[in-house]
């Protein structure tokens, strides 16, 4: 290349002109793969000669009257602050692909709202005087998100995140006011909301508590207001930690309008089971025969809900043993069981949580059988022990007791079942390292954040939901076992409902026992 021929830096325009490339800044050079029109003509053009939008008459979303009763119990907690709740932002998959927007759960719970609604959305309880607030409680809540712009306005058609002409229609103020029976604000007041007359209680400010991990714009707006105000950042660290902790055990016990969504999830899930075993005859010796498993799991979680409510395990043979096997790459091989935890996630965005262990060809071998059967007699065991006033922690020991029996009457615990069990032993634990119960709810694993006392130490009560889901593994390179036993992992889930009487199982439609699932596969598979 002699000094005459052009370069390709030369095609492009000098570096002192309007769109040369060394002026564009990083972050819009996404869209130079758009050719995008900029014309006066065009926006005009475009601005024109649209219908007006649909004027809908909104009424109350059912879980609303239940969301309010559960702002009004986080009021009555925290008098006198202001509480700021974000949804949660757009979160990018890959370079300028976003993920499906999932609310954070607690904004979700609070406010009653599901799939879609509402990035960049933050709920704000400001504190008034006592009584005088929502529902009689200590706050008036509002609910900042950005609404529908116009047709006529450029939002409509250039702005790929938001623009009704790119995602499609979204809720106006009115509308979700209506829906919610929360008032509602333009997002372009949030700043106002949430720093206004913030500071230090000791000086007569409004103290700040606030929902983190959810929208780092939000909480880069907190924490510069607490700065500017001299308020303490560490101290409102815990303080902040203290409002997660009351929202998360807030969702302990579920009301009627959960119990309800709940069993909805859990309805869709049953059916995709029945899904997976019609396709085990195309997934048996195909190379990813789990990926056809997954999928036909995956589109009854789309076609009858939101999306999945956690990444399905799909693990056949020895991949049963790997916990939280979620690859799904192997191959269903004759003569193995598949072990398949899955659940769907409702519009709602509660979630189901079923684990089944199904034979590949339909019917259970000698030893498959066996420990299949031990692992249902533990989780009978847990279920029948189930009624309020028991603590939650002995739903495990309980479990772990016909475990740690069995593994003894097989020859498999080197020391007795009474020291195993001890807190000094635990070697049954090398089969079974897994809890047998979580609650579930809008997260797969609930109340993460609850007390210690509120949770694994806490009496069980009505309105609780969890689930029991005791498990066998037994891997290929466990030479602690009988070559027989290698290879095979059981899990057995299914949710409880906790009643004043006892326990409901939620998914007690899906068939439990070995001869069950066998003629239930039977007759689906004609």
């Amino acid at each position: 290349m002699n000094d005459e021929t052009p370069r390709p830096t030369d095609q492009t325009a000098p570096a002192d002109q309007p769109g040369a490339a060394a002026d564009q800044p990083v972050e819009d050079r996404v869209n130079n793969r758009s050719q995008k029109p900029t014309s006066d003509a065009f926006k005009r053009f475009m601005g024109s000669n649209w219908a007006p939008a649909e004027i809908r008459q909104d009424l109350p979303d059912a879980s609303a009257p239940f969301a309010a009763r559960r702002r009004k119990a986080l009021s009555e907690q925290f008098e006198g602050e202001r509480l700021v709740i974000p949804a949660g932002a757009l979160k990018v998959r890959s370079n300028d692909t976003d993920y499906r927007f999932r609310a954070h759960s607690a904004f979700a719970h609070l406010t009653g709202l599901g799939v879609d609604h509402e990035p960049d959305a933050t709920l704000v309880l400001e504190p008034v005087d006592h009584g005088a607030g929502d529902h009689g409680g200590h706050h008036e809540a509002t609910l900042y998100f950005r609404p529908m712009a116009g047709r006529d306005s450029e939002e409509f058609y250039s702005n790929a995140r938001t623009g009704e002409f790119w995602i499609g229609t979204r809720p106006t103020l009115g509308g979700l006011q209506a829906r919610t029976g929360i008032r509602t604000a333009d997002l372009s007041g949030l700043e106002v909301a949430v720093t206004k007359n913030a500071g230090a209680v000791e000086i007569g400010g409004v103290r700040i508590r606030l929902l983190r991990g959810s929208d780092l714009d939000v909480e880069a707006l907190v924490d510069t207001s607490r700065i500017n105000t001299g308020v303490d950042l560490e101290v409102s660290d815990g303080l902040d930690a203290q409002l997660t902790e009351f929202l998360s055990e807030l969702r302990l016990v579920k009301d009627g309008w959960e119990i309800e969504e709940l069993r909805g999830s859990v309805a869709a899930t049953i059916a995709g089971f029945e899904d997976i075993v019609r396709v085990l005859p195309a997934a048996r010796g195909h190379e990813r025969g789990e990926r056809i498993v997954e999928g036909a799991f995956f589109s009854r979680a789309r076609l009858e809900g939101n999306d999945l409510g956690y990444d399905t395990i799909a693990a056949s043979g020895n991949n049963a043993t790997v916990l939280h096997w979620i690859r799904n790459n192997g191959e269903v091989r004759s003569g193995d069981l598949i072990l398949v935890d899955a659940g769907v996630e409702a519009d709602s965005l509660y979630t189901a949580d079923i684990t089944r262990t199904l034979p590949v060809d339909g019917t259970f071998s000698p030893v498959q059988r066996t420990i299949y059967q031990a692992v249902l007699d533990s989780a009978d065991a847990a279920f029948a022990a189930v009624k309020p006033g028991l603590r939650f922690r002995d739903i495990h020991t309980t479990a772990m007791q016909v475990l740690a029996e069995r593994l003894h009457e097989w020859g498999l615990l080197p020391v007795s079942v009474d020291e195993a069990l001890s807190p000094e032993g635990q070697q049954h634990r090398r089969w079974m390292p897994h809890g047998t119960s979580h609650h579930l709810g809008l997260d797969v694993h609930d109340c993460a954040q609850a007390k210690r006392e509120l949770y694994l130490d806490a009496e069980i009560v009505p309105g609780m939901v969890f689930t029991i889901e005791p498990g066998l593994y037994f891997k290929n390179e466990d030479l602690a076992v009988p070559e027989e036993y290698r290879g095979i992992g059981v899990r057995i889930e299914d949710d409880v409902y906790v009643t004043d009487e006892g326990a409901e199982n939620l998914s007690a439609a899906l068939p439990r026992t070995p001869d069950d699932v066998e003629a239930w596969m039977a007759r689906l598979l004609g």
